[in-house]
């Protein structure tokens, strides 16, 4: 087995401890899009702590991808520039706090090496706890680094993703980007400049900075909570997406959603440009 894999392969993080408020549950709940309509009661409740009835402040549930940022299981020495997210998954054990202390525990699960000029996928998990030690929620991150590989790891092969089904949506609706989104949420922890300097975008091979992967996979969460979930965060017990190609900002998201007991399959675009966003996704609702 190649040093590099093993290397990689035994990162691990443990202990790593964080903090948040009802702030932080506020700017990344506004940085993916809610309250943008500040008559909207339903949105209200995750970006307004201060109502005339008193009424407890909502944490998205994608939150727990921020709630702890910069989190890992350690440097892993990449090309940073030709690093892009390939999957999330997140399992909810327990309704996020408003606000709490944490800590995060981070590991490497597998490396999948694709080969010379190929690049190598490497997915690392972080399961955030409360402060008694309970599970709050665990993280699987796929992290493609597209400037890496051919170092000799072993010839392993990726899961089958969610299939979404063969039938037409059940429901789709439109979600609509801010020109600024990006500058909002890369205050929620992301500072790459990818998202936020015209002149390193460009250098990236875009034409212009990019939403955050993230911010995206947030968005999808949105759409579940506004349909399926009846804005009710509690009920969400996993999030997964794929992605595979940017939003700009100030672009129209379009979710289809499939319906199958308490699965919700989904799936984004933007259909101005013709491009799948977002592929695989996965909801589980209970």
């Amino acid at each position: 087995m190649s040093a590099r894999y093993e290397e990689l392969k035994g990162l691990k993080n443990l202990g790593q401890k964080y903090a948040y408020t009802d702030r932080e549950v506020m700017l990344y709940a506004y940085g993916i899009g809610l309250g943008a309509d500040p008559m909207d009661e339903n949105e209200l409740a995750f970006v307004n702590e201060g109502t005339f009835t008193p009424r407890p402040l909502k944490v998205v549930p994608t939150f727990a991808s921020v709630a702890a940022w910069g989190s890992g299981p350690g440097e892993m020495n990449l090309n940073r520039v030709m690093v892009v997210d390939g999957e999330r998954d997140i399992t909810f054990h327990q309704p996020l706090p408003v606000a709490a202390n944490i800590t995060a525990d981070s590991s490497v699960l597998e490396v999948y090496d694709k080969g010379k000029d190929k690049g190598v996928v490497i997915v690392h998990q972080t399961v955030l706890k409360n402060e008694k030690g309970e599970k709050l929620a665990t993280l699987v991150a796929s992290r493609f680094a597209r400037g890496d590989g051919g170092f000799g790891g072993p010839n392993l092969t990726q899961p089958d993703p969610h299939k979404i089904p063969s039938r037409s949506p059940d429901r789709t609706i439109d979600i609509t980007t801010r020109p600024d989104q990006a500058l909002v949420y890369r205050l929620c922890g992301d500072r790459n400049p990818l998202h936020s300097d015209p002149e390193f975008a460009k250098k990236a091979g875009f034409p212009r900075p990019i939403l955050h992967g993230m911010c995206t996979y947030g968005i999808t969460c949105r759409g579940v909570l506004q349909t399926y979930a009846d804005y009710d965060a509690s009920a969400f017990r996993q999030h997964v997406a794929r992605f595979s190609s940017p939003v700009y900002p100030g672009e129209t998201v379009t979710m289809d959603l499939w319906k199958d007991g308490d699965v919700i399959s989904f799936e984004a675009k933007v259909k101005s440009r013709g491009v799948t966003v977002i592929k695989n996704g996965k909801t589980v609702l209970g």
